[in-house]
């Protein structure tokens, strides 16, 4: 089943930056993730993505930093859990419906970076991000879901995590700084510019999330 994720906001052509920004990844949760990090349609992959970050192992010692493209880029990570192996073949959750998303778009016009966590998809594990070493004086805050919500999810069907199906007031209730429908959008804002680092944090609050 193809994942249905948000269309991310379309940016104008712009020049390289002359700042980039790095994507950080750190696994608090107490099971090892193994994430992905894929670009939208015509842009280049990150830099071993599928290599240096292929495992991050848990309670915080999992931690890896790549490099954005230098142009416009946008994409979205997710961290896969219970994967044979180096990630290549099934996992028991994120490789497909139910998985929590971040869409992150950097270097953007005038250094803009967007960045949003997406429950469209369902929810397989806490999620947030936080955008570190930005200009002054730019609202750039935490986004995303810290709780366990496959906790006390509906049945799924064996899957893992918790199903978008029927849950996306019960979700907003709890993370109402995801996105849960297509058309969503945060009550806070979710840009910046020029952020040195956007950080992407498996388990952020409570690591003791139930779908691994």
């Amino acid at each position: 089943m193809a994942l249905a994720f948000a269309v991310l906001a379309t940016f104008a052509a712009a020049a390289t930056p002359t700042t980039t920004t790095n994507l950080t990844l750190h696994n608090l949760c107490t099971h090892p993730v193994w994430p992905l990090v894929t670009a939208n349609a015509g842009l280049p992959a990150i830099a071993d993505a599928a290599g240096a970050a292929t495992r991050l192992d848990g309670n915080g010692d999992g931690l890896a930093t790549l490099a954005f493209p230098p142009g416009a880029w946008s994409g979205r990570v997710v961290a896969r859990t219970g994967c044979r192996g180096n990630g290549s073949s099934r996992c028991n959750t994120g490789d497909a419906p139910p998985v929590t998303v971040a869409q992150v778009s950097v270097h953007g016009a005038g250094g803009l970076a967007e960045y949003s966590v997406s429950l469209v998809d369902g929810f397989n594990l806490p999620v947030v991000v936080t955008p570190h070493g930005f200009e002054q004086g730019r609202l750039c805050p935490s986004l995303g879901c810290a709780v366990d919500l496959a906790a006390d999810c509906p049945g799924d069907g064996g899957r893992g995590g918790c199903m978008a199906a029927g849950q996306a007031e019960a979700f907003k209730a709890r993370c109402p700084d995801t996105r849960t429908t297509p058309t969503d959008v945060e009550a806070t804002p979710q840009r910046c510019i020029h952020p040195a680092e956007l950080k992407v944090v498996f388990c952020p609050l409570d690591n003791t999330s139930s779908t691994h």
